[in-house]
């Protein structure tokens, strides 16, 4: 298995796109964050302030769309190698194909909480610097933003790590990313207009609507609590996962 991650890790950083969609998506969220809170503070009135869970929500407003590019690095990942036809060689140098998708899957994870983490904590800290000059920031020991920023950062990882059971369940870069837009953006927010008590548990329930709970200093009336979304959210992950481990185990390469 050591060797399997070591000769993952190369590949995984020897790779332009792999690289350029990090940096895309740390860009997304300190550039967009800085630039709202800078917005905030240039139209707020002299007398105005703000709460740490606005503060932390300025700071964060892109994280949506970082996960995004941070699942699409997580579908490159294995999605490459099939475009390529890398996939008939990797599978070649190791036969146990479970040990070569959870070998690629725990040095994704690593590298993913890493750049989730540094992306949300830069994020959130260029954000309260400039929220700062019209009073309007928040700290880390303000209760809950410490979680909330924390969990941007473990939200990202996770997206990513969707991304990558995604495209191993798909096997197409198109498509996979396509499917993680679907899944995390489009369809939960239609599952707003469900009806009923049967719609709420959808909704409160549904990949990201779960998900993103942790990254809220005070999560959504009615939600779930803030881990166990997050858990929810790694059990829809777990499933894609699952699924693409089967597939990959039966089809050819």
């Amino acid at each position: 298995m050591i060797d399997v991650m070591r000769s993952e890790w190369t590949k995984m950083r020897s790779l332009r796109s792999t690289v350029w969609t990090a940096i895309v998506a740390f860009l997304i969220m300190v550039a967009f964050g800085g630039l709202v809170s800078w917005a905030v503070v240039s139209s707020a009135s002299a007398d105005a302030t703000g709460s740490p869970g606005q503060a932390v929500m300025i700071g964060l407003v892109a994280l949506p769309f970082a996960a995004i590019a941070m699942a699409t690095l997580g579908v490159l990942v294995i999605s490459g190698e099939y475009r390529t036809g890398m996939i008939r060689t990797s599978l070649q140098a190791v036969p146990q194909r479970l040990t070569f998708l959870y070998g690629k899957a725990v040095v994704f994870t690593v590298a993913a909480l890493v750049v989730g983490l540094v992306t949300a904590y830069t994020a959130f800290f260029v954000s309260q610097v400039i929220l700062a000059t019209g009073d309007f920031a928040a700290s880390v020991t303000d209760p809950g933003v410490l979680r909330a920023v924390t969990g941007a950062g473990l939200y990202l990882a996770a997206s990513g790590l969707f991304g990558l059971a995604l495209g191993t369940l798909i096997r197409h870069t198109p498509g996979a990313i396509v499917a993680v837009i679907t899944l995390n953006l489009v369809l939960p927010q239609l599952t707003t207009v469900l009806p009923g008590a049967w719609g709420e548990a959808v909704n409160n329930h549904f990949t990201s609507n779960a998900g993103l709970q942790l990254t809220m200093v005070e999560p959504r009336p009615g939600g779930l609590a803030p881990w166990t979304g997050f858990a929810v959210y790694l059990l829809w992950i777990a499933v894609a996962m699952l699924a693409g481990t089967t597939l990959l185990h039966r089809r050819d390469a």
